[in-house]
């Protein structure tokens, strides 16, 4: 099976691509953790299910049919009730959501301006919201779900140049704790995955705007970045079975960083 890691790279930024299993839903935007997240998933124990491809994506990777893309700007109501619809009237449920849509770039505070920070807000954590509501509803009605929020170690950290970034992150861990604690009752687990830095395109892009951007990779004490498969692996576990027991947590995914230094890059000037 191949898969390319560039699928929806130029489709938008705020476009979320539903990749629909015929036991598990998975979601996954390019502009972050992209479709390299995913051959684990198809690996492993998830079935999937043919259906006929809706959108133009579909055709620049190859599973076989067995799976649809839905465009969707996930900062819509309206488009995310759609993608729900369109997602249950092709398989009848939906098992799990990976929140993964995002944007991030170094932005100096005193230069952010309100648009950008609206920007970094409705993306990064309104979408979240959004999907998570749309998809719950159904999750409650059928009694049980598993919902992975992709968060970041900078919700943790203040990093230079990530004011609007770090504080949508941030609100990412809040969302997932509240979650968990609403919806528990219903048999819905709800946890996110904080990556550190990770070797994606939208990495890429800051470390050529910043070459120090990545220069912190010798503080990372296993010495490398994250691949997009380190934080593919984490996913997976909090979307099996293994971790039904498990909710309102989060799993960093950073090689160390935290333990050691914050600071990934030097102060923006």
């Amino acid at each position: 099976m191949n898969f390319s890691p560039r699928v929806v790279s130029r489709i938008d930024e705020k476009c979320l691509t539903q990749m629909t299993f015929y036991t598990r839903t998975m979601d996954f935007t390019n502009t972050g953790n992209d479709f390299r997240h995913y051959p684990p998933y198809c690996r492993r124990d998830f079935k999937t299910k043919s259906t006929t491809p809706r959108s133009v994506v579909c055709p620049d990777f190859n599973l076989d049919g067995k799976a649809i893309a839905i465009k969707a700007d996930v900062t819509k109501t309206d488009e995310v009730r759609e993608m729900v619809e369109e997602t249950l009237k092709a398989y009848d449920k939906i098992d799990i959501l990976v929140n993964n849509a995002g944007i991030g770039k170094l932005i100096p505070a005193i230069e952010t301006t309100e648009a950008e920070w609206d920007s970094f807000m409705d993306i990064n954590l309104k979408g979240q919201f959004l999907c998570s509501q749309a998809v719950a509803r159904h999750m409650i009605q059928q009694g049980r779900g598993k919902i992975v929020n992709i968060a970041s170690i900078g919700g943790r950290i203040g990093t230079p140049g990530l004011l609007a970034y770090s504080a949508s992150k941030g609100g990412v861990l809040q969302l997932t704790k509240v979650l968990a604690v609403e919806w528990g009752k219903h048999n819905i687990n709800v946890n996110a995955v904080s990556p550190g830095l990770t070797m994606t395109e939208m990495a890429e892009a800051a470390a050529k705007e910043r070459p120090d951007f990545i220069e912190g990779i010798e503080r990372i004490p296993l010495k490398r970045l994250a691949k997009p498969e380190d934080i593919a692996n984490a996913v997976f576990f909090l979307a099996s079975s293994e971790s039904d027991y498990i909710t309102e947590q989060v799993i960093i995914v950073d090689g160390g960083t935290l333990a050691i230094h914050p600071r990934m890059v030097r102060p923006v000037e």
